[in-house]
């Protein structure tokens, strides 16, 4: 099956074909058709599968036959960095489409020079774009398609007011579409209620870590976790590693410590300026940083390619963003491998992430890092490992720059 069987007009397949896209995606195949009629959707699949190209593809199509004034798309995003991902998506597939990004951090008079202008597309968070509704400097009651993208996040971060307000301004008629990886019962039940009988497209069973990442859980003892991760980076060849943190503060300290030992690495969190986030992002893509530390807040807007592994080095709060954070890797059918450092306080949340995605996380147990008896209560086997070339020993566990003298 090619785009040009699922009703895309000539000019989007040669867009697709242009970009190196030939072959839609499960997602694709089942979503397109379906947002090209006019119905709303509930599209659940894997990160890194194509959900963006599946709606902005047949909204550019729908949007196009019928050209009026206005802001006729509005489509919100928990993260800036996911905002800037679909903006970048959607200028690859029509440069000419007119779409403003609205996201906070940035110059908000630009914003609002760009709606004068004229846009189609508001791609936007919703704290900036309730920013400048406030202002009235946004009119939203033409808009004929809203989407929600990682709406799962969105509700779970707290934006379901924003939202709530933002479509009170939109009109009753009009096409919800809501994408995301992960989505839990009651927040699809929340959303139902702002739909009209929503078509529901599931490519793969809800919550579960795409096929392409292989899984592990280093089993660690706590004061050991960052001699194992620095050993990991300095041992293995990995190629491009996005290592998550819980905090920003922890973020910060994992930057500098390992800066201080050359490696070449970045961090993204919410206490970074945009300008900040948007330099740590372009580096990590163009291979200037091998290593960028990120929290959670990153996660649904990392979208790079050949990520080689991603490695939770505090586990995630929410069995969710496991699979969000995972999903950064092994994206587009490539093959990805995801680490997590287990402390023997973490193995109770490494459970109920195996209970959520109904996959079992192999134990892998590096001699002399601790974490031993962890690992022998888990539900799966332990699997001891020879250590790492200098694993234990003191330059790896006193974390001086390189060089510096003992």
């Amino acid at each position: 099956m090619n785009f040009s069987d699922l009703g895309l007009q000539p000019s989007l397949v040669r867009a697709c074909e242009s970009l190196g896209y030939t072959t839609p995606t499960p997602i694709q195949v089942q979503a397109i058709p379906v947002v090209l009629t006019g119905a709303d959707l509930i599209g659940t699949a894997a990160t890194g599968t194509g959900k963006t190209a599946a709606f902005l593809l047949p909204l550019l199509q729908r949007l196009g036959a019928r050209p009026g004034p206005g802001v006729r798309a509005l489509i919100l995003a928990p993260t800036r960095e996911l905002a800037g991902q679909i903006a970048a998506h959607l200028d690859e597939i029509d440069p000419a489409a007119r779409a403003v990004t609205v996201i906070g951090g940035s110059d908000m008079e630009r914003q609002r020079a760009g709606l004068r202008r004229g846009a189609t597309f508001v791609i936007a968070t919703p704290g900036r774009l309730i920013d400048l509704m406030e202002r009235g400097s946004v009119d939203l009651g033409r808009v004929e398609a809203l989407v929600l993208d990682e709406a799962d996040r969105m509700l779970d971060m707290g934006f379901w007011p924003a939202i709530r307000r933002i479509i009170s301004q939109l009109p009753v008629k009009r096409q919800t579409l809501l994408f995301s990886a992960t989505m839990s019962a009651p927040i699809e039940d929340l959303a139902r209620t702002n739909m009209r009988e929503p078509r529901t497209v599931e490519v793969s069973p809800r919550g579960r870590a795409a096929t392409t990442v292989a899984q592990a859980a280093y089993s660690v003892a706590l004061e050991s976790k960052t001699a194992l991760l620095v050993d990991l980076l300095e041992r293995e060849r990995f190629e491009r590693v996005l290592v998550f943190t819980r905090t920003r503060r922890g973020a910060e300290r994992l930057s500098r410590m390992l800066a201080a030992r050359e490696h070449r690495v970045n961090r993204i969190h919410a206490d970074r300026t945009q300008p900040q986030r948007e330099a740590a992002l372009r580096g990590f893509k163009d291979g200037r940083f091998r290593v960028l530390v990120a929290t959670d807040i990153a996660a649904r807007g990392i979208d790079v390619e050949s990520v080689s592994h991603v490695i939770n080095y505090d586990v995630p709060a929410a069995p969710e963003d496991y699979v969000h954070r995972i999903g950064r890797t092994g994206r587009a059918g490539q093959s990805g491998r995801a680490i997590t450092l287990v402390t023997p306080g973490d193995e109770v949340s490494l459970r109920a992430i195996e209970r959520f995605t109904g996959q079992s996380v192999e134990r892998v147990v590096v001699p002399g890092f601790g974490g031993i008896q962890t690992a022998a209560v888990s539900s799966s086997p332990a699997r001891a490992i020879v250590p790492f070339r200098g694993a234990g020993s003191s330059n790896v566990r006193s974390f001086r720059p390189r060089g510096a003298r003992r």
